[in-house]
């Protein structure tokens, strides 16, 4: 199979930071088992989501070329999905909630290409394969939907994180990845876990990124469709989860109307989840995420949108009402009766319009940070962006001019004027002063020995959100996970069973009715007498054939299997159904 990553259009317009993440999909790492897991599952799925899933779900899975009995190439993925304008691409695990809402903002699905090990095959807290391509690919051949993913990412990746959320996805990661390798110290797993619950306990008031993902994880990926009465699957986590996807349609799983209130619903990754949210639409995921977005500094901006970036810590920007954007770590502002009157960014700094960095005022001109004053000038209504030529050169806002600017709660900028830009509508957005000295009161926020002082311009504060303006602006290219996915050990013994599964796989797809299955089914019960799956395959190459004696054998040999692992029970029994259940309807 072809292992090529750039097979649709879309991939070349995702910009550096975003193809870092990225990782080739080596499907040759799939082994006979990993392909009998998958097989598993959704026949499994296919057969009981016809009866409970959104009627998108069994459409898109022809739509988007999804197979059941083949773990998915993401090359084969890729050709199908840009004719519904969607691409994929493999990573390794969890990735950071920002990257991976951006993703979708460009159309594209991301994809954990690991698959989980047969030990987890009903739920996994770790994404894998099944999860992604059986569970969220099918549903975005639906338009609908598939607007409301792209637009979930266009504001989600927007969306500010506390310094928490970090830590948080980091400890989830890891915990994700403890759980599903196989052989991990019950005392580590309990670690991890003990990590998660602590962060979740003391995470404070929500971020917006944290909020935001609420509404992710209850929509997207553990989302019901319709009434409360009758609700469908549409959410990824219960598509992919055999386990959960038939809990859910209990009583035990409370139903409750879809609304604003799911943005403080926090969940559990590691649990199934005691209550779930029903739409009774499409067209209402996309209201409530609108609604949610009204409340998001990016479209509020003022004081508390510059203090969301301070607390995050992290790379920021602010948007003036002229159009002009500063990206930064933003570390204070000054305010004055409830609005800001002067930011501040530390370390690299950055100025855009329209998400394109100014000429002239990239990192490398603000290495050490940007400070400006932002409102009207004290006692003049006037504000400076909405000046003609005329007013400026009255107020004495004029090259080769010393201006002294006094701002509303006492900020003073004194300095000659060199030059100013201006944006398409022609206001002036920036001012350049040489020899020019920025006091607040009694503090000296900039001096002369520091060089030219550029001045933002801008009467309101009106959006601050997450990242750069211009994705060019800084070198985003950084992030190194803590923690790397750990793949299956391999055993001599390992390996032997995994020939048999792929000895089984070959009869199977040749249509071979000819070949014995008896020595294959005594080297299982004598060198590995714990594995199920391989002999519920076997039962049913057995049951195609006519073969009842050996059947009946196997069948015992899995009755045994039941009585000495109880937990198996329901796994067992389900693959079974899927075999004989044709017989129940024909008698």
């Amino acid at each position: 199979m072809n292992t090529k990553i750039e097979s649709n259009p879309l991939l070349e317009r995702l910009p550096k930071h975003l193809k870092q993440f990225i990782k080739a999909q080596d499907y040759s790492d799939y082994t006979p088992i990993n392909q009998a897991v998958w097989r598993y599952v959704m026949r499994k799925n296919v057969n009981y989501l016809s009866k409970v899933a959104h009627s998108s779900y069994l459409e898109g899975l022809k739509k988007t070329g999804i197979e059941v009995d083949n773990i998915p190439s993401m090359y084969g993925m890729n050709r199908i999905l840009s004719e519904i304008g969607w691409a994929a691409v493999a990573v390794d695990g969890f990735i950071p909630p920002n990257a991976f809402m951006e993703f979708q903002a460009y159309n594209v699905l991301v994809i954990a290409s690991d698959i989980r090990q047969l030990e987890h095959i009903e739920y996994t807290p770790a994404p894998d394969i099944i999860h992604e391509g059986a569970g969220h690919a099918p549903i975005i051949a639906n338009p609908e939907y598939a607007e409301y993913l792209r637009r979930f990412g266009e504001i989600g990746c927007k969306a500010i994180s506390s310094s928490k959320d970090y830590e948080m996805y980091e400890a989830i990661r890891l915990l994700s990845i403890l759980k599903e390798a196989e052989g991990t110290p019950q005392s580590e797993i309990e670690a991890a876990e003990k990590a998660v619950e602590d962060l979740q306990n003391n995470m404070g008031e929500l971020s917006e990124m944290a909020q935001i993902r609420n509404l992710h994880w209850w929509t997207v990926e553990y989302g019901l469709i319709g009434t409360l009465e009758n609700p469908k699957i549409y959410g990824a986590g219960l598509l992919s989860s055999i386990g959960e996807s038939a809990w859910c349609m209990t009583d035990n799983v409370k139903k409750i109307p879809y609304g604003f209130s799911a943005v403080n619903q926090s969940f559990d990754i590691t649990k199934v989840q005691p209550q779930l949210y029903v739409t009774p639409d499409f067209a209402y995921l996309s209201l409530i995420l609108e609604e949610f977005a009204d409340t998001m500094a990016l479209r509020t901006g003022g004081l508390s949108g510059i203090k969301k970036l301070i607390h995050s810590r992290a790379l920021g920007t602010i948007e003036l009402s002229t159009g002009l954007q500063v990206s930064g770590v933003f570390t204070n502002v000054i305010e004055h009766e409830g609005k800001p009157i002067y930011f501040q960014t530390t370390g690299k700094s950055a100025l855009s319009y329209r998400e394109k960095e100014l000429v002239g005022h990239g990192t490398s001109t603000h290495p050490e940070g940007f400070g400006s004053p932002i409102g009207k000038l004290k006692g003049i209504n006037l504000a400076i962006e909405d000046m003609s030529p005329r007013d400026l050169k009255a107020y004495g806002v004029y090259e080769g001019q010393t201006a002294s600017l006094e701002f509303e709660g006492n900020i003073k900028v004194v300095g000659e004027i060199i030059t100013g830009k201006r944006n398409l509508h022609g206001e002036i957005i920036l001012i350049c002063f040489k020899n020019c000295t920025v006091t607040h009161g009694d503090t000296v926020l900039f001096q002369p020995e520091w060089g030219n002082y550029d001045m933002a311009v801008g009467k309101k504060l009106v959006s601050a959100f997450s990242g750069p303006a211009d994705v060019n602006s800084f070198d985003l290219i950084s992030h190194v996970p803590s923690s790397k996915t750990i793949k299956a050990k391999h055993s001599a013994e390992r390996d032997d069973l995994e020939v048999l599964y792929q000895t089984v796989r070959s009869i199977r797809e040749s249509n071979d009715t000819v070949t014995s299955l008896e020595p294959i089914f005594e080297k299982l019960q004598n060198n590995h007498p714990n594995d199920w799956l391989l002999s519920v395959e076997l039962i049913e190459l057995l049951h195609t054939r006519n073969e009842t004696n050996l059947m009946q054998q196997v069948i015992l040999h899995l009755e045994n299997l039941k009585k000495q692992r109880p937990e198996l029970e329901k796994l067992i029994s389900n693959g079974l159904e899927l075999i004989f259940e044709n017989e129940k309807t024909t008698h």
